[in-house]
């Protein structure tokens, strides 16, 4: 049971990202109208460096991808960290309205990340 419910979080989780990545890079979602200014204003830094939003959609959407097969989820996880420590910085820095979602989606890639200690462990070898 326990393994069905993390492969179906897993599954939301990779999706997610995926459309994360996609949306970034084909911009087909529109901008909520009642962002803060200080989100627009990070939003429109991290666009002016050219190579980086392309950057983010690729390991955005190779992550979620990964994530979803159960053989790769373990290296998705650590392909996926760096831009969820993004998030997190943005939700507690700049704009604490989503910190919810963040910590949920935060726990959903703890539980993943603690499900393949052993493969981490190895590298540490």
């Amino acid at each position: 049971m326990k393994n069905k419910v993390l492969n179906i979080l897993s599954v939301v989780f990779g999706l997610l990202f995926i459309n994360g990545g996609l949306a970034k890079l084909f911009k087909y979602m529109p901008t909520p109208p009642n962002l803060p200014e200080a989100v627009i204003k990070d939003n429109a830094a991290m666009v002016e460096i050219v190579w980086l939003m392309p950057l983010i959609s690729f390991a955005e959407i190779l992550g979620g991808l990964m994530i979803i097969y159960p053989k790769t989820r373990a290296l998705g996880a650590l392909v996926v960290f760096p831009v969820m420590v993004g998030v997190l910085l943005m939700h507690l820095f700049v704009d604490t309205s989503n910190l919810p979602m963040a910590l949920v989606i935060w726990a959903m890639l703890g539980w993943i990340i603690v499900e393949n200690k052993e493969k981490y462990l190895q590298l540490l070898k």
